[in-house]
């Protein structure tokens, strides 16, 4: 949803082959990127025909990376679709982001790493990368690796086993954001 294309034309710029998928059979290879741009419920939606052959590929050791909305439905539950389930790969909740600065916090911030062992941030250094969104997952389990302030501290990275996020934009982040995936494309 949304930036599917500037990551699939980051990923080339990387010498990756991307394939977007459309159907669950489709989904292959040796990574999975979940882009996202968009509301919880209606991401939620698209993807939920996927999570049966996706958490095949899980199981099987492959890696995935969430970027923005895409690691938002890692999680339980978000505020912004009280009604609809996350995907449950992470315990904790989605919440708006509590500041009295204004959203959606938009732009360039600079993150910091919290977890250097983290696979997606090797060799990376603290810098500004590019965020769009209102809401940021609360995790109940130890899953942060990266976090950026916006009148309160947000989580900006996940990690758990196979399973990467990001609350930025990778795709949009300049040299950084590619370092990003060029280490998710090594994992």
């Amino acid at each position: 949803m949304g930036n599917v294309k500037s990551v699939y034309n980051a990923l080339k710029f990387l010498g990756a082959t991307p394939t977007i998928v459309d159907t669950p059979s489709k989904v292959d290879g040796d990574k999975i990127i979940i882009p996202g741009v968009g509301a919880f419920g209606e991401g939620m939606n698209k993807l939920r025909r996927f999570i049966p052959k996706l958490e095949r590929s899980l199981d099987s050791g492959i890696p995935l990376l969430g970027i923005c909305l895409g690691l938002e439905v890692f999680f339980e539950v978000s505020e912004e679709s009280p009604n609809v389930d996350g995907w449950r790969l992470m315990g904790g909740r989605v919440e708006k982001i509590r500041t009295a600065l204004r959203l959606p916090h938009i732009g360039w911030n600079s993150i910091e790493i919290k977890k250097k062992t983290c696979p997606l941030f090797k060799d990376v250094k603290e810098g500004y990368v590019y965020f769009i969104h209102s809401y940021h997952a609360v995790p109940d389990e130890d899953v942060i690796v990266a976090t950026t302030q916006h009148g309160c501290e947000i989580t900006a990275g996940v990690w758990k086993s196979n399973i990467y996020g990001t609350q930025f934009h990778p795709e949009k982040s300049g040299i950084l954001g590619l370092k990003i995936l060029k280490n998710f494309l090594e994992v």
